[in-house]
């Protein structure tokens, strides 16, 4: 019994702390100015042009940047949801927690962007990136769901 408290105490800082570096990682992103903001942009774009040759061709800046808030938010989500997890068995009573905690990050977010030499902050980002959050959230969850159902069968 002590063994498996000890497992599910390390299970709640491991995913804390991953959630604390991926929230820093959003944000630093969000520190950057205009101009290396813009080439981490340029970088993903061409490498996705590469990888996607002449389909690839349609691929803007502006798709680029909206996928990644997107992404990073849906990574936030799940890792928001595994933190409750470690908290409960009944995750699903508990979802609010993690959506309003990512929306506060999409926020705050940015809010950062503009101390950011040259950025801005939008509304439709925020939305973004919840959406992100909601996806990432639910994704999980359903994850959680079918493993659980598999280890009943």
């Amino acid at each position: 019994m002590h063994t498996n408290q000890n497992h599910k105490t390390t299970y709640r800082i491991i995913t804390a702390l991953l959630l604390i570096l991926w929230v820093a990682f959003i944000f630093s992103n969000s520190m950057d100015n205009a101009d290396a903001s813009t080439l981490k942009s340029g970088a993903v774009l061409a490498l996705l042009r590469r990888i996607f040759g002449s389909e690839g061709a349609a691929l803007t800046e502006f798709i680029v940047r909206k996928t990644a808030h997107f992404t990073e938010f849906a990574i936030e989500g799940v890792l928001l949801f595994l933190v409750v997890k470690g908290y409960t068995t009944r995750p699903l009573r508990f979802l609010g927690w993690p959506l309003l905690t990512g929306l506060m990050t999409a926020l705050t977010d940015e809010t950062i962007q503009l101390f950011s030499l040259g950025r801005s902050s939008q509304v439709t980002d925020v939305w973004i990136d919840f959406a992100g959050v909601v996806t990432g959230t639910l994704l999980a969850f359903l994850v959680q769901a079918i493993v659980r159902r598999c280890k009943k069968s």
